[in-house]
């Protein structure tokens, strides 16, 4: 479906259509989302042809053995934590050889984790030239949680691929090394 100005108002169309256009592939890296991002995208016809693939990285060593997230960086900070979203993302973007990664990691109930209350979710995406990521604390149930971070992760995508006005992000930005 599209709007008045010709975009798509479903984020994962968009974000296809945007990595298409760019000659871009995509990779996932989920933990608390479980495969929703992955789902979302997979469920519009042709994602095929830019989408690589994803994982599901639930248990902290798999982010550190598949998605190769600094196991010093775990052990201090835990799973949950903007910088882990960071390197999954870019663990992703190796891992499935893609352009551009998109990664998710939080907190989604019934119970906190740590320091970390329920709700507190990362979402990031890793460029061949940045890396961007969103720090968030999302109100609901735990299937809420879930459905809002993948959300937050197609959205953050979208206007990473797409920063005009209107879609720029407002979190910081740090140069992908």
């Amino acid at each position: 479906m599209t709007g008045a100005a010709g975009t798509s108002r479903d984020p994962a169309v968009a974000v296809l259509a945007a990595l298409g256009a760019r000659g871009w592939t995509l990779g996932v890296a989920e933990s608390l989302t479980g495969g929703l991002v992955c789902a979302r995208l997979v469920a519009v016809p042709g994602a095929s042809a830019v989408l690589r693939g994803g994982v599901v990285a639930y248990a902290t060593d798999l982010k550190a053995r598949v998605l190769h997230v600094d196991a010093d960086l775990l052990a201090a900070r835990g799973p949950v934590d903007p910088d882990v979203a960071a390197q999954m993302a870019e663990g992703a973007r190796r891992t499935l050889a893609a352009d551009v990664g998109v990664a998710t990691t939080g907190v989604a109930g019934p119970e906190p984790q740590g320091d970390a209350p329920v709700g507190t979710v990362h979402v990031a995406v890793a460029t061949p030239d940045e890396r961007v990521v969103r720090s968030l604390l999302l109100p609901g149930s735990r299937e809420q949680v879930r459905d809002a971070a993948a959300d937050a992760a197609l959205g953050l995508l979208r206007s990473v691929l797409d920063p005009r006005p209107g879609g720029a992000v407002t979190t910081a930005r740090d140069t992908a090394g």
